[in-house]
């Protein structure tokens, strides 16, 4: 069912969109919200410096959204057997043999390799690029700005590298492997490793007058994977839903993945607000998650941006090297205040017996939990919001009985195995070397430790 915003809505959206040019003095500025996997509001405003009025066909530079492209096809290499993220990655690029060469996959994605930001010498986004063979010399040991794994540290050489792995793996150039993988199924015909017309050019703004200066556009060679992809608002509402895992260019538990948080920016004191995950960055506003990327690049600044539990997505692109700044945020979140997703209503489904026998109370001790089934499995909850808990799904079979796998929080990846008595009922569950029992430590249950024989008694 298509999706139609409020007149309202839209008026505000639109609204929002306008002052953001005239109040960053962007020369153009386009955007993009997406709901259900359709674009359900497009906006522009400005001027692109080209002939032709900026509209959502319009090819901007998307800058440091190219990492997400080039992360779903390492990614999609770990689904198909030829990559892991345990891999040292001069296990595919054996000529970095020290420095980058000891950093994993998993590590170079997730912006926790310690891989020095930018490369030596002149300012490689404003620059001509060299190819592979230029780069090798600049990634040995002297790459390393901290120990790899153990600090946040956003590297663009990182995404160089990675982008060659995929070229080794596949025998293709990068780019030509995220065409065939993702740009040709998803119908992305206006993304591009180069402008294609209608295209904006990239500007700077003079911070005390209104006067512009056009930026330069080249090849980056080898650091291209780190952000020389152009697109669209249009392009990118159809990669939004990759972001957000409702598509199948790649696995739903890849893309869950890639949501994790790798390396936590913890720049400013207080709880995270910003990390990366495998190939995305991640933020956390109130509690609430999103997935995407932004983009910079000399001329143009670039957001992608879903949120993870509905869905809804933003895009918005300029060509104004200062960018937007929480113009895309502030559209996202209009939509959802002003446009709330319906509640999904409730029909009565088939519970398979296993998970049904399962339902109801346990404890941990004398904790209360409580086991709801879901449509893939159970979930285990604190009866009274507190408490360890995980989504559990079927694992295997091991003598007879189903073992069922935690997906996340504190169990995620532990298992849990039922366990019968005598009467072939399940006893109790056995959970990590935990016991939860239907009665709090219930004497006929196997509690480690054994169960006092006086039983619950006042204290004397």
């Amino acid at each position: 069912m298509t999706t139609v915003l409020l007149p309202s809505t839209t008026r505000t959206l639109d609204d929002l969109l306008s002052g953001a040019q005239a109040g960053s003095r962007l020369p153009s500025v386009v955007a993009g919200l997406v709901r259900d996997g359709e674009l359900v509001w497009t906006g522009a405003a400005g001027t692109t410096g080209v002939p032709g009025d900026p509209g959502p066909e319009t090819q901007y530079r998307i800058g440091s959204i190219t990492k997400t492209f080039v992360a779903a096809a390492v990614l999609r290499a770990v689904e198909d057997g030829l990559v892991g993220l345990e891999d040292p990655v001069r296990a595919h690029l054996p000529e970095l043999t020290d420095g980058v060469g000891r950093v994993t996959v998993g590590q170079l994605l997730g912006q926790a390799g310690g891989v020095q930001a930018e490369t030596d010498g002149p300012w490689w986004e404003r620059t001509e690029g060299g190819d592979w063979a230029s780069l090798v010399p600049l990634l040995g040991e002297g790459a390393l700005r901290h120990r790899p794994g153990t600090r946040f540290h956003y590297s663009n050489v990182g995404f160089g590298v990675l982008g060659e792995l995929v070229a080794r793996v596949r025998s293709a150039p990068w780019h030509e492997v995220v065409r065939a993988q993702f740009l040709e199924p998803l119908a992305m015909t206006r993304t591009s490793l180069r402008p294609q017309a209608p295209a904006a050019q990239g500007l700077a703004v003079h911070p005390w007058a209104d006067v512009v200066l056009p930026e330069p556009e080249h090849d980056a060679g080898a650091m291209a994977p780190a952000g020389q992809v152009w697109s669209t608002v249009l392009d990118l509402a159809r990669w939004a839903a990759v972001v957000a895992g409702t598509s199948p260019v790649l696995q739903r538990a890849t893309v869950e993945s890639m949501w994790e948080p790798q390396s936590v920016d913890d720049a400013r004191a207080g709880a995270w607000t910003s990390g990366y995950g495998l190939g995305l960055q991640v933020w956390n506003a109130g509690g609430r998650r999103f997935a995407g990327h932004s983009g910079s690049m000399p001329g143009f600044v670039a957001m992608l941006r879903v949120d993870v539990a509905t869905g809804d997505a933003v895009i918005a692109l300029t060509n104004s090297t200062t960018g937007f700044g929480d113009l895309p945020a502030r559209l996202l979140s209009t939509l959802l205040e002003t446009e709330p997703h319906p509640p999904v209503p409730w029909v009565p489904r088939e519970v398979p017996a296993d998970v049904l026998e399962l339902v109801g109370p346990w404890y941990w001790g004398p904790a209360p939990l409580l086991v709801r089934a879901t449509a893939s499995g159970f979930e285990l909850a604190g009866m009274h919001g507190a408490g360890r808990g995980s989504r559990f799904v079927r694992e295997r079979v091991v003598g007879g009985e189903q073992v069922w796998r935690g997906l996340d929080h504190y169990y995620a990846g532990e298992l849990l195995r039922p366990v019968r008595g005598d009467d072939g009922a399940v006893s109790h569950l056995d959970l990590a070397s935990f016991r939860l029992t239907r009665t709090p430590y219930d004497p006929a249950a196997d509690v480690p430790g054994g169960v006092d024989g006086r039983g619950w008694t006042p204290l004397s």
